[in-house]
């Protein structure tokens, strides 16, 4: 279901990069703004597709970066929720994908062409520097993540993970399973299954049938590595304000 964005609304403040733009660049896009619903597993581009679209997650909405091995397995290097959007940022637009991008947590979107972005990044300096910013912020995250692959621990990198997931999405509850998370890590299922009967077992969290449930998050982010931190830092420093506050529920 899709529908067109004329004005400022609350959606749109659904997305934590859309509200930082000034009114005056919001109008630019405003009315090319579609807001539509993606289910879990939407698949947003294939490696090779032609980037034409950017998509804001908004709310609960959660999109997951894969890149496919030469022996076809998928790991998920990047997650982006309603502090940014996806498609054409980094690169000026009109690029072949280089990886899938599917949607991990369904929710509310908003998505404009990238002919609509570009234009209004040649008419106004601030807008085009709010999304500089934030591809500035994207390949952090990708640093990041290449480096905690390197010389984390499977339980420090599942707790941050699901700390990652819970941040962008403001709720305790994170419809992860363990073959997701086996995904994210590109690990064996039977690792990431060990990793959280041990947090079930000192009270961490809970499951049911696809979702974990974050009990004592304190002690969640003692398990975790500092990635998750490096990176809220990161963004920060260059985007204050734009990385999901936990507390907000959005």
């Amino acid at each position: 279901m899709s529908f067109a964005v004329q004005t400022t609304s609350a959606r749109h403040g659904q997305n934590n990069l859309l509200r930082a733009l000034r009114e005056e660049d919001y109008g630019l896009i405003s009315s090319s703004l579609i807001a539509e619903d993606k289910q879990a597993g939407d698949l947003l581009y294939r490696p090779g597709d032609n980037i034409a679209q950017v998509y804001f997650p908004c709310g609960p909405s959660l999109v997951a970066y894969l890149v496919t091995s030469i022996d076809g397995r998928e790991v998920e290097s990047v997650l982006v929720g309603r502090e940014g959007a996806v498609g054409g940022i980094v690169s000026s637009g009109h690029l072949p994908a280089y990886c899938m991008i599917t949607v991990k947590f369904g929710g509310p979107f908003l998505r404009a062409p990238v002919a609509t972005i570009e234009d209004a990044k040649e008419k106004s300096a601030t807008f085009k520097r709010l999304f500089s910013r934030y591809a500035d912020c994207l390949l952090a995250q990708v640093f990041q993540a290449t480096a905690c692959n390197a010389i984390h621990s499977i339980e420090q990198r599942t707790a941050k993970w699901i700390l990652a997931a819970m941040d962008r999405t403001g709720d305790q509850i994170v419809p992860l399973t363990h073959d997701e998370l086996a995904s994210l890590m590109g690990v064996g299922r039977s690792y990431v299954s060990r990793v959280i009967q041990s947090f079930k077992a000192d009270g961490i969290l809970e499951t049911s049938r696809g979702s974990l449930t974050v009990r004592d998050e304190d002690r969640m982010r003692d398990r975790a590595c500092q990635c998750n931190e490096s990176v809220k830092a990161h963004f920060e420093t260059v985007l204050a304000g734009v990385y999901p506050d936990p507390a907000d529920a959005g």
